[in-house]
């Protein structure tokens, strides 16, 4: 049996418990002793932010080749087309190589928080949003595709991980849950006996 922690990460806060620059961090809303971080969030990105006390867990989470997906709502700066939604579907190439094909589409403004500070808002320029999944964890990535498919990202909210959502959750807000993890087989763990010559 594992724990795991799910955060509603805010604005502007560090997916870590300390920080020398004074920025805020998980610290300030949260006292877990024995519990790592299972795949970042990034400090201008807000939402569902993982913790856990098992490393075998953390790693399920956290390592890409799991792909498990992880889906983001994100505010562009445009109104999105189906073009810029076939991109980001088909994977577009990044400087770091291309993308998997990810699952997009558009949504209407989702139910969310303000965010503060507000999201700067320019009357000649429209923007939308859409539901974007991705299996990936490269650095920054959801906002590498929006801007390479045409639509710069504006706000980023993590939403879910797998089968863990943000649903419930506020601002600065948690929940702990229990998962129960696969034991590995007995075969698995026993070391092969070497045989005298």
């Amino acid at each position: 049996m594992a724990k795991i922690i799910l955060f509603n990460k805010p604005f502007h806060v560090l997916s870590q418990f300390s920080d020398g620059e004074g920025r805020s961090t998980l610290a300030d809303f949260l006292r877990a002793p024995g519990y790592r971080v299972a795949g970042r969030l990034d400090y201008d990105s807000e939402g569902l932010l993982l913790l856990t006390d098992d490393g075998r867990l953390q790693q399920q989470i956290a390592n890409p080749r799991h792909k498990r997906w992880k889906t983001y709502w994100v505010q562009v700066e445009g109104a999105i087309d189906q073009t810029a939604i076939d991109k980001l579907c088909n994977g577009l190439s990044l400087k770091d190589g291309p993308t998997l094909p990810a699952r997009a589409r558009p949504i209407a403004p989702p139910d969310l928080w303000p965010r503060n500070p507000p999201v700067r808002e320019r009357k000649s320029v429209p923007d939308s949003w859409l539901e974007l999944s991705i299996r990936e964890g490269r650095n920054r990535q959801v906002r590498r595709m929006t801007a390479a498919a045409g639509f710069p990202t504006l706000r980023l909210v993590r939403h879910q991980v797998g089968d863990w959502s943000l649903e419930g959750l506020q601002p600065g807000e948690h929940r702990i849950e229990t998962v129960n993890l696969p034991r590995e087989s007995l075969a698995a763990k026993r070391k092969p006996r070497r045989r005298s010559p």
